[in-house]
């Protein structure tokens, strides 16, 4: 096998796994402890000391003033662009190459994605394809203070970045960018958990941003996600409307808008609780098995003049290592290199098929995707969970 001494190698890392998966959620903090004190406490839906409690920590952690728990990620993404300003028939600037999630929730708002291209070190959003885009394909109404696609006609209410695996885009670039045109930025951090870009965590750049714990983020409830922003009202609609829009009152049922019912549940938030008091440690760990990865594909390339590279942080930002990636020469080499180690009990993925590519999605407008094909021809996903040592 051309890939055997790196098959051997991830091995190495994970012994007494087979498979070796991508990335397995860890428990080995206080999770049975606090749920079982919600069973006891009869406390399992939306209304508990673990809800706020998980949001307190969201916040500290993060920097930001205010966080709301939602179901999941997408919810909390489409909760954040209504409130921004997302109607019907607007559209939404967002990258192609993302998970499907990110344009799934722009369409939930009954809104219309745009796709821009990505910076092929970060793999996010290019600000420089970003402003090219809006200065060539749009007009700004000073009336009524919004931007408009000039082939459409219709409001661009909301730019949604992603940080693609935890590593973080030229977010400040972006936000600069979109204040030129008055478009609130909405950050995609479901993955960046405990990833900086100058010294801030990502999701605290823009208007608010968004976290997901599905069972393979950096750390999980389960389900789940989170909205958090330094914007006070924003914050308080964002918990009205996700809680059925329901009118504070001792015993009535007055709602006084649609809302929904995308409040995390108790049960959920405690999971989250005792997830985050190991964060710390578990986010040393992925930075600690990313290093040993780029060690070993630097000493690889050296010795067998392996055209196999693996991704690094960039300068000024500090990376969760959420999914460690590699970058083969071309799709042919990727898809031998997914054959090879799929069929030998490591787990490895190609990087999610472009959104422009999809079915419901190809009607969309984009810019130019050069850099998003490139990276979707060459990037692999290869084993990042938590390490026993």
């Amino acid at each position: 096998m051309i890939h055997d001494k790196t098959i051997d190698f991830i091995k190495s890392l994970y012994p007494n796994k087979n498979p070796i998966i991508l990335h397995e959620p860890v428990f080995f903090g206080n999770e049975k402890k606090y749920m079982n004190d919600c069973i006891d406490s009869t406390f399992v839906s939306y209304v508990g000391k673990y809800v706020t409690q998980f949001e307190e920590m969201t916040s500290k952690y993060t920097g930001s003033k205010y966080a709301v728990a939602v179901v999941n990620g997408t919810a909390a993404l489409q909760i954040a662009l209504q409130i921004a300003g997302v109607k019907p028939d607007d559209e939404v600037i967002t990258q192609s190459l993302t998970f499907v999630a990110t344009v799934n929730a722009i369409s939930h708002c009954g809104a219309k994605p745009v796709f821009i291209d990505v910076d092929k070190d970060t793999m996010g959003m290019s600000p420089e394809k970003l402003a090219y885009w809006l200065s060539k394909n749009t007009n700004y109404d000073k009336i009524n203070k919004r931007t408009i696609n000039q082939s459409t006609n219709q409001s661009i209410s909301a730019i949604v970045p992603m940080h693609t695996f935890g590593f973080p885009c030229r977010i400040n670039e972006i936000v600069e960018v979109a204040n030129k045109y008055n478009i609130p930025v909405i950050e995609d951090s479901a993955e960046s958990l405990g990833s900086l870009y100058k010294g801030k965590h990502t999701g605290t750049f823009g208007l608010a941003g968004v976290l997901s714990y599905n069972g393979n983020k950096t750390i999980t409830t389960g389900g789940g996600g989170m909205i958090f922003t330094d914007d006070e009202e924003f914050a308080k609609k964002a918990k009205h409307i996700t809680t059925t829009a329901k009118v504070p009152h001792k015993w009535e049922y007055i709602h006084d808008e649609v809302g929904y019912n995308y409040r995390m549940t108790n049960v959920t938030a405690a999971i989250g609780v005792a997830q985050m008091e190991n964060l710390n440690e578990i986010i040393e760990n992925k930075r600690q098995t990313a290093e040993k990865y780029r060690g070993f594909f630097q000493s690889y390339q050296s010795f067998n003049h392996s055209t196999i590279e693996f991704i690094s942080e960039q300068a000024g930002s500090s990376s969760n290592y959420w999914l460690n990636c590699i970058q083969l020469e071309n799709r042919k080499e990727r898809d031998y290199f997914l054959e090879e180690t799929n069929s030998n009990g490591v787990i490895t993925r190609p990087i999610w098929r472009l959104m422009n590519k999809l079915d419901m999605y190809k009607d969309c407008q984009t810019g130019n995707l050069d850099n998003s094909d490139w990276l979707e021809d060459r990037i692999v996903n290869i084993p990042s969970g938590y390490r026993k040592q």
